[in-house]
């Protein structure tokens, strides 16, 4: 039976992947819609491939798209329409806040989601959740596929908590005084992953591990206190389950985003999407506490998430404008965190965030407060 799918965001890393992975089973799917943010150019060339429904373009020139049997969708909030149109699965692959819409509007319509968007768990974890009352969330980050994977079958009541793996990023070993002269060509060599440029640079700050531990929070219903990170060089072991008898369960993979999409679109399924397998003659898996005391982008997003309402929007919004300010060149790697830091220390009360609306705010909030605050304006 053919899987309607929808793949949000489909130019970038995850949604080019996700079609790899159509590529290989045509037989298996039914492209409902495909998602770009402005790159019209590779959308109509994707479209001209795989032939779905509906495409849908945030913003730019809509000129490439033209002549194509799809139906097209433009402007912003495009991606938000196309995630409502039925489906079996939507694959959310935008990158940031503003994916956030996308799997609220697939969420009220219905639709699965395949989840590679953490920041909408981040700012509306709870409310989303609650949208996804009846299991209609499969998560897609590495991490959390693996976490998935490890807890299926089991009663909350036998886990004791859940381990996060990271990376580390390219300067985990380094000294601090090298850390400070590192530019963003440096931050954007990631030892393991070849992911989006955001990405890579939250890897490189932990602060995507950060944003992961309220992702998982979110997702697993565990506390805070009982999601453990550690630093795994090798990349290989993504995630486990922590259990009451002292027992430990890891899920290991070579690393390749194929695996962990290709379980979202197809759960609960696994089909062949050309991996290598995981090799045991000769191999050391090695684990490390995180440098929390360089790396403060990890210990400022549990705080965060441990404060909850308007402090998980907030660290969000804030890091995506200190991360943009960072590769523009306008501040240096470890004042990322103390812009962060800065917009986190004036949070007002903005109440529940439940609505659209209430966490639209207070994002726009904190970025107006993160661009003073990099721009050199404390005030």
């Amino acid at each position: 039976m053919r899987r309607r799918l929808t793949i949000l965001g489909s130019t970038g890393s995850i949604g080019r992947q996700a079609l790899d992975v159509v590529s290989r089973y045509p037989d298996r799917f039914e492209l409902v819609g495909l998602s770009a943010g402005n790159d019209a150019r590779a959308l109509a060339l994707q479209a001209a491939e795989f032939t779905p429904e509906y495409i849908a373009l945030e913003s730019g020139d809509t000129g490439p798209l033209e002549g194509l049997t799809a139906e097209v969708l433009a402007g912003p909030g495009s991606a938000g329409r196309l995630a409502g149109a039925p489906s079996d699965v939507v694959l959310n692959g935008i990158v940031g806040f503003a994916g956030l819409a996308a799997t609220v509007g697939a969420l009220q319509a219905g639709n699965r989601v395949a989840l590679a968007n953490k920041e909408s768990l981040v700012a509306a974890g709870e409310w989303v959740m609650d949208l996804a009352a009846n299991n209609r969330i499969i998560p897609v980050d590495s991490e959390h596929s693996a976490i998935f994977q490890c807890l299926e079958g089991r009663r909350q009541e036998e886990i004791a908590g859940i381990l996060l793996t990271a990376s580390g990023g390219p300067f985990y070993a380094f000294e601090k005084a090298r850390i400070v002269e590192a530019g963003p060509e440096d931050a954007l060599r990631h030892p393991t992953w070849r992911m989006g440029r955001k990405i890579t640079i939250d890897s490189a700050t932990m602060m995507n591990k950060g944003l992961e531990v309220i992702e998982a929070h979110h997702l697993f219903g565990v506390r805070f206190e009982d999601v453990r990170v550690v630093v795994h060089r090798q990349s290989v072991v993504h995630g486990g389950a922590l259990f009451e008898d002292g027992s430990v369960v890891l899920h290991a993979a070579l690393p390749d985003m194929r695996l962990p999409i290709a379980f979202g679109l197809i759960y609960p399924e696994r089909v062949d999407v050309g991996a290598e397998p995981v090799p045991f003659d000769g191999v050391t898996w090695s684990f490390e506490e995180p440098r929390n005391d360089v790396f403060r982008c990890l210990p400022l997003a549990v705080e965060a998430g441990r404060a909850g309402g308007a402090y998980p929007v907030a660290l969000n919004a804030a890091n995506e404008v200190a991360v943009e300010a960072f590769l523009d060149g306008r501040i240096r790697f470890l004042h990322i965190a103390d812009v962060i830091e800065e917009v986190l220390e004036v949070v007002p009360d903005f109440g529940m965030m439940q609505s659209m609306e209430a966490i639209v705010t207070v994002d726009g909030w904190a970025r107006d407060e993160a661009r003073r605050r990099a721009n050199g304006d404390s005030r």
